[in-house]
């Protein structure tokens, strides 16, 4: 009997040991200089205007076993660059972002979408000028390896989505200033 006890307890550390390791949620911190959320419109049907933001902050919860994940970003609205200080100041105005009264925009996620080891989309709230709405980012491309320079667990993606801006009381001009936002980024996050 006290064979087979032994034996027992040698197959169950010897199980233990083969079984593979459960990964656990892993956290990044959005690296700022290779973060840019940006967004394009329509000006008067002439052209496609290009700006971006040049401040973001923010976390990604990335669990690949369980192949669910959060994300939760911030954009400082105050940083707006469309390339030139003019437009900045007329988008930071009361009748588009309003930055003096609210300075940041946020997209906190409900649920990451994956198709096999990789997320395909982020369903989630996108929070601007103080109106909340649902919004799901298409991910296009997305990369978790180790930094080649910093030698940390890294991870990076785009993605994309529409909004009507008039949705989020910022749609003067609107239809000749396109109503329909596109909004693109272009994320990196080093492991904590």
């Amino acid at each position: 009997m006290k064979n087979l006890a032994k034996l027992s307890a040698v197959l169950a550390v010897a199980a233990a040991a083969s079984a593979p390791a459960l990964a656990a949620p892993e956290t990044y911190v959005v690296e700022g200089t290779h973060t840019y959320p940006r967004f394009s419109y329509s000006h008067f049907g002439y052209s496609t205007q290009l700006s971006r933001f040049d401040k973001t902050t923010g976390k990604v919860v990335l669990d690949k076993a369980a192949r669910t994940g959060a994300v939760d970003i911030v954009i400082d609205t105050r940083s707006v660059n469309t390339g030139y200080p003019t437009f900045n100041e007329h988008i930071q105005g009361e009748d588009f972002l309003d930055t003096a009264k609210y300075p940041t925009a946020a997209f906190k996620s409900t649920k990451v979408v994956f198709e096999g080891d990789k997320p395909v989309a982020i369903e989630g709230n996108l929070t601007l000028k103080g109106v909340t709405k649902p919004v799901t980012l298409t991910v296009t491309s997305f990369q978790a390896m180790p930094h080649p320079m910093l030698k940390k667990d890294a991870l990076g993606a785009n993605a994309t989505t529409t909004v009507k801006r008039s949705e989020f009381n910022a749609g003067k001009y609107a239809p000749h200033v396109g109503d329909e936002v596109r909004i693109d980024i272009a994320i990196e996050a080093i492991k904590e």
